[in-house]
């Protein structure tokens, strides 16, 4: 691998659907979709000693999917995901499992070095043994203004408390963040009463971000950039389901970005992506060539 890696970080696991299941993860749908748009891409977590793990090895292989996944004495994760009537799922994620164990090892330090943009989130955070292990990733990247450090908040059944965001907000350049999650955070740092465009230039200029992403469903998208905001309205879709979409937008988004697109090329790029993976089942689809180009 060169000197431009984008690393997934995090939890590796079976989505448990109503259909069957399967293999998610937001860092792995990043990578996935990544590797989509002909970067190098990694996904780092770990797995336990079981056939679960061995299926999700099997499957990043078959996806030609780049991987550096440990094994750990912990069962492999699972989420029972159950989808609403509006097709949004809802998920019950098993506790004290493999990528809560995340190990930080050699391999992963030589994989720092030559890491040239990272998406973490807050739930892979859950636990300490994985939050210090990504905390020393980070320190462990080329420190220059052209790497994209990116924290994909994700607050999911409590797995998250006011110290980790901030701290994850902190270490990130690139804040991506949906309309409930902003609420939610907003409340925790005490302003709730703004409105959402102005809890975003707050965010922006108190963590010294280089960019927002702001997604707000049906009701488009935004990127803030220091004095300047993109939006892009929401394409009308046959929506299959929603899982990982919100993960392929900032994989395009990213993508663009690193080939040197402007903000609103990979803006574009990233609502239309997004919305191709919400016509498909599961969270990572083929692209088809017309997005990828």
């Amino acid at each position: 691998m060169n000197n431009n890696v984008v690393v997934g970080m995090g939890e590796a696991l079976w989505d448990v659907l109503p259909e069957g299941k399967k293999i998610g993860g937001a860092p792995a749908n990043f990578a996935y979709h990544v590797s989509q748009f002909g970067l190098q891409s990694c996904v780092v977590s770990a797995i336990g000693d079981d056939k679960l793990g061995a299926e999700i090895i099997e499957n990043f292989d078959v996806k030609g999917l780049r991987h550096l996944i440990e094994t750990v004495p912990y069962p492999t994760g699972t989420v029972q995901v159950e989808i609403d009537q509006a097709g949004v799922p809802m998920y019950d994620i098993k506790e004290n499992v493999a990528w809560d164990n995340i190990p930080y090892t050699a391999r992963l330090e030589n994989l720092a070095a030559i890491t040239n943009a990272v998406c973490f989130g807050s739930l892979a955070q859950r636990s300490v043994v994985s939050r210090n292990t990504i905390n020393r990733f980070l320190d462990a990247m080329p420190q220059n203004n052209d790497s994209l450090v990116v924290f994909d908040v994700n607050l999911r059944q409590g797995f998250y408390t006011k110290e980790i965001l901030c701290n994850s907000m902190k270490r990130c350049n690139i804040l991506k963040i949906n309309d409930e999650e902003l609420v939610t955070v907003s409340r925790l740092f005490g302003y709730p009463g703004i409105d959402l465009q102005d809890k975003c230039w707050i965010l922006l200029g108190k963590y010294n971000l280089k960019m927002l992403i702001l997604t707000c469903g049906i009701n488009g998208s935004y990127v803030f950039t220091p004095g300047n905001v993109s939006f892009q309205p929401t394409p009308k879709v046959t929506v299959a389901d929603t899982v990982g979409a919100g993960d392929s937008f900032t994989a395009a988004f990213i993508s663009c970005i690193l080939k040197g697109k402007s903000v609103e090329e990979a803006h574009r790029k990233a609502v239309e992506t997004s919305a191709y993976v919400c016509t498909c089942q599961g969270a990572m689809p083929t692209l088809p060539d017309s997005i990828k180009d």
